[in-house]
């Protein structure tokens, strides 16, 4: 059972960056892993779906306003480009740079688009990581140990 829980974590590890969903700063984000934090890419992926949920819903609430603050929503932006980085969720990412871009130029109407963008790309690569972390806590839960992606470093 173990084994096929690590094979199965494997084969969708190996989809996920065939796919571009992740890219190896995820790679980088498990080896900080070790016996006296085992949960730590739990934790850190977990802090970045709350944190990136906050950003969303705060720029959308700031694109609505009568007179929008580009510098709030770059700040944002920036922000929650920098946070996808760090665990290695490219589609994110390269949305973020996108939106930062149409915020320069000021333009509202793009800027919306790519905030639907940025938000698709959020829960797509959400909703794989939480099928990818399910399946580390079942590997765990079976007493087995978690791989290590390191061939994507």
């Amino acid at each position: 059972m173990e084994v096929q829980l690590q094979r199965s974590y494997l084969e969708y590890s190996n989809a996920l960056f065939r796919e571009g969903f992740l890219d190896g700063q995820f790679v980088q984000l498990q080896m900080l892993r070790d016996d006296s934090n085992p949960d730590f890419v739990v934790e850190v992926v977990t802090l970045f779906f709350e944190d990136s949920q906050r950003i969303l819903n705060e720029l959308s609430k700031t694109l609505d306003e009568q007179n929008v603050d580009f510098k709030k929503i770059d700040a944002n932006v920036h922000q929650l480009k920098g946070s996808s980085s760090s665990i290695g969720a490219q589609g994110v990412r390269n949305a973020c740079i996108a939106f930062r871009s149409f915020c320069d130029a000021q333009d509202v109407e793009s800027c919306l688009r790519c905030l639907q963008q940025v938000k698709q790309e959020y829960l797509l690569v959400k909703s794989k990581l939480e099928a990818l972390l399910r399946l580390e806590q079942q590997i765990v839960a079976a007493g087995g140990v978690v791989p290590t992606l390191s061939d994507f470093s």
